[in-house]
């Protein structure tokens, strides 16, 4: 019956972030830095709220797009933060996960044909619905201009099949964000022009050195904001995710969430308001924290003899593999081998990241001075060790 099987599903692949997480899973005393999970517990509030909502019977459906209550703790909480306006009857819904808002929010602006211009190298998440929808991925290659995606690197991809340009900032793998001035560059580019602006802005309250803008702030009428409580809040496991858009765009977004998921979960959907409200600045201590380790982590790289470009927030490095090793996977299959201490091959993030590999600090401190020191270990040890 295989052969019955969609073809475009049979092209994709899993994940390489997870291929590489599940082979170094089994392997005893290995420090892994390989996936996005916050290393913090969700906040006890949180958990509270989630307890309640059981005893008091929130078991039930929700409104296809969400509770209002959390719409409008959403809407509050973009237009506190981010100073952006959004209704929260008609322009919020509540997904089941950002890798949901992706899913649906692909689904309905994509047809046939069609392009969408992807920063590489970039989270993988995306090419596979993009395929999916039978559009095609555009790589825009950022490697030289620091991981940034700019104007003058649009203009090279834009044509006439152009339907959507994806910003992810602050990046997975890469950690860079844009200025204000990169964002209303890109904005007047593409004004009036048939393309949507999807910002996937999950990493939004881990900024380090500056306030966080979104692109929506300078062209809403074309822009679908994406975002959830997964990192601000360290809730992946609750798959609590937004999407902020124009109500046109809304109203057919909301068609595909429906019948795909019906609604996010209803106990869920009221821990993320005790997240959006109580809990409006959770992420702070735990910002703290990350930028602490981004600077030691920073620091012990560059004493090495890497190249890496120092993260502007979210928690990960994306390190230049040394000269000596022909690939990412190669490198990294060593490293575990040798040392126990796992990293992401960087070709995971599309052919433009091969040659790096990607580092997540979202570990103890502890953790991450013992990963880098057996890392230290291993390049002293092989030859060649000072050519990186």
């Amino acid at each position: 019956m295989e052969h019955l099987l969609n073809p475009r599903v049979k092209k994709i692949e899993i994940s390489g972030i997870r291929k590489f997480y599940n082979l170094v899973a089994s392997m005893d005393n290995t420090i892994s830095l390989t996936i996005g999970q916050p290393d913090f517990p969700t906040p006890h509030h949180i958990k509270d709220s989630a307890k309640l909502a059981i005893d008091h019977n929130y078991t039930v459906y929700s409104h296809n797009a969400g509770f209002i209550e959390l719409r409008t703790a959403a809407s509050d909480f973009v237009r506190k933060k981010y100073n952006l306006q959004y209704h929260p009857a008609n322009e919020v819904i509540v997904t089941t996960g950002a890798s949901e808002a992706i899913d649906v929010t692909f689904r309905t602006i994509l047809s046939e044909g069609v392009e969408v211009i992807l920063p590489g190298p970039v989270y993988p998440g995306y090419e596979p619905i993009i395929k999916l929808c039978g559009a095609t991925p555009i790589y825009a290659d950022t490697t030289a201009n620091g991981f940034r995606l700019t104007a003058e690197i649009l203009k090279k991809h834009i044509n006439s099949k152009t339907r959507c340009i994806v910003l992810p900032y602050p990046s997975n793998p890469t950690g860079v964000t844009l200025t204000a001035k990169e964002l209303e560059d890109i904005a007047e580019l593409v004004r009036d022009q048939d393309i949507f602006i999807v910002a996937d802005e999950i990493y939004s309250e881990l900024v380090f050195d500056q306030k966080h803008i979104s692109i929506a702030s300078f062209l809403k009428e074309q822009t679908i904001v994406l975002n959830g409580v997964s990192k601000s809040h360290s809730m992946t496991g609750w798959r609590i995710g937004f999407i902020f858009s124009p109500e046109a765009i809304s109203s057919q977004i909301l068609k595909v969430h429906q019948y795909n998921v019906t609604c996010a979960s209803s106990v869920s959907q009221r821990a993320a308001l005790a997240a959006l409200t109580d809990g409006i600045d959770d992420a702070l201590p735990m910002k703290k924290e990350y930028q602490s380790r981004r600077d030691y982590v920073y620091q012990r790289l560059i004493q090495m003899g890497f190249e890496v470009v120092k993260p502007d927030g979210a928690f990960y490095f994306f390190v230049k593999l040394p000269n000596r090793y022909p690939t990412s996977l190669s490198f990294c299959l060593e490293l575990v081998e040798k040392t126990k201490v796992a990293v992401v091959p960087g070709d995971a993030f599309s052919q433009l990241g091969e040659g790096y590999f990607r580092l997540s600090y979202a570990c103890s401190l502890e953790l991450l001075k013992e990963a880098l020191n057996r890392i230290e270990w291993f390049l002293n040890e092989q030859p060649n060790s000072s050519q990186l």
